[in-house]
């Protein structure tokens, strides 16, 4: 079914500025500046006074999804350029004492179940990681660079071939930026 006109109106916060050129979207803030350009057939975004409007004419479901993920990603990128995001990991060793360490900008895992072989991670441009005791804290301005690094280093300390119920060992996510766990 068909709806008419569908309008999103998103708040611009004190101290992130927004420049709306066609479809893409250039945000700054006091901590970074993102860019993005949305593919969205038959969405008009455009900047009125503190707010930025979505509209689509004669919308579909599909165009009503398309700008609830608009909307979403135009959130993500005023709260990283004015805040950041965060994520922290727990660090998780049972039977063997595992090491983990920051090298530059490489991501090491030592003696994991034992293994001679240290595990090692790049971690990708954006992206900061702190250690602190058993704690891993990954900061970024954008959500998706700090969620991808966050899963990166979970599968890096996955364990394999071996029974998970017993050899629970590993380094796993307990905060999410945004989401109450």
């Amino acid at each position: 079914m068909k709806k008419r006109n569908l309008v999103a109106k998103i708040k611009v916060p004190e101290g992130v500025k927004v420049e709306v050129e066609g479809k893409t979207v250039k945000v700054k803030g006091k901590r970074s500046e993102h860019q993005r350009t949305f593919i969205c057939p038959g969405m008009k975004i455009e900047l009125q006074d503190n707010f930025i409007v979505l509209n689509v004419d004669n919308a579909r479901k599909s165009d009503k999804t398309a700008i609830g993920t608009t909307e979403a990603h135009l959130k993500n990128m005023m709260k990283g350029a004015s805040e950041g995001h965060l994520y922290r990991l727990k660090i998780c060793s049972g039977h063997f004492p595992m090491n983990v360490s920051m090298s530059g900008n490489e991501f090491i895992i030592s003696n994991f179940l034992g293994e001679k072989t240290p595990r090692k991670l790049r971690i990708k441009d954006g992206a900061t990681v702190k250690l602190n005791g058993t704690e891993v804290v990954v900061e970024s301005t954008s959500k998706e660079t700090a969620g991808q690094v966050s899963a990166d280093i979970e599968t890096l300390a996955k364990v394999r071939g071996r029974d998970k119920r017993i050899f629970q060992d590993g380094i796993y996510i307990v905060y999410k930026d945004g989401k109450e766990m």
